[in-house]
């Protein structure tokens, strides 16, 4: 009991670093220019003239591409890091204004959080070094070979369904305005506190709308075997343009993921650290 105790001591006093908060703070800020650029990427997908991937690591392809691109990247990843860093402490020692399940729940979500953070790090880490491989290519290739070994179709599907629920997670979320609770509510004017629960709510809503259709995609690529389905959000978000509307559901969904992002820079100002 003392050895646990010590440790979550530790996490603790590492989780009250100013330089981490900093960090973190500033790794919103990244995030929300991720999302910027992802959301312009699926413009360019629902009006046909994208040659990258609408999907996270091409917006961080597209940013690495521009004047000052990789030191750019450097400086997002350095804050994802440490955003990974504090969603993982979180996970061990934190949310403890809340109890029981709500709780477990809270950790469980900064798992997740941690692990998409140190993700987009490593992607951001590789385009600096020019890695050129093409996730969707990969994911499908990964997909295929998952599919001819034994039990593999009902993993590809189980994934597909895990992925759907996150993203009906994220609609859920949004709609409740459960992100409230992160927020410095009382630091905020009335003006900006409308803002922040519109924008959140738009974000939430199109990011999970995106990983619902790419969740789903992926069970009906397992159930009629057909790997080239199973292409992550780049294979979803070109599928769903060429059905009825699909433009313009696309571009509802660019507009959603913008707001995330400029709900990021708003995060980065008042989300509890």
């Amino acid at each position: 009991m003392s050895l646990t105790r010590n440790a979550e001591a530790t996490a603790a006093r590492t989780a009250d670093s100013r330089w981490l908060e900093i960090l973190a703070r500033a790794g919103f800020i990244g995030y929300g220019i991720v999302h910027l650029l992802f959301a312009w990427l699926i413009l360019q997908v629902a009006f046909d003239s994208s040659g990258e991937e609408a999907n996270q690591n091409g917006a961080l392809r597209t940013l690495g591409a521009q004047p000052m691109g990789k030191f750019l990247l450097i400086a997002i990843a350095v804050g994802l890091v440490a955003m990974a860093i504090w969603q993982a402490l979180e996970a061990a020692v934190g949310h403890h204004a809340k109890q029981g399940k709500e709780r477990l729940f809270e950790r469980i979500a900064s798992v997740v959080r941690t692990v998409v953070f140190l993700w987009l790090a490593w992607t951001a880490f590789r385009v600096v070094q020019d890695a050129s491989s093409n996730s969707a290519d990969q994911q499908q290739a990964f997909s295929e070979k998952l599919m001819a070994s034994g039990g593999g179709r009902f993993l590809v599907g189980l994934a597909g369904l895990v992925l759907a629920a996150v993203g009906v997670g994220m609609v859920i979320y949004g709609l409740k305005k459960k992100f409230e609770r992160n927020l410095k509510i009382g630091e905020m004017s009335p003006k900006t506190r409308t803002l922040a629960r519109r924008l959140g709510m738009a974000g939430y809503i199109a990011r999970g709308a995106v990983f619902a259709v790419a969740g789903l995609l992926i069970v009906v690529a397992a159930v009629n075997y057909d790997p080239e389905k199973a292409r992550g959000l780049d294979g979803a978000l070109r599928t769903l343009r060429d059905q009825p509307y699909g433009q313009i559901l696309l571009a509802l969904m660019a507009l959603g993921v913008a707001a995330f992002g400029v709900y990021c820079f708003l995060q980065s100002r008042y989300r509890k650290v």
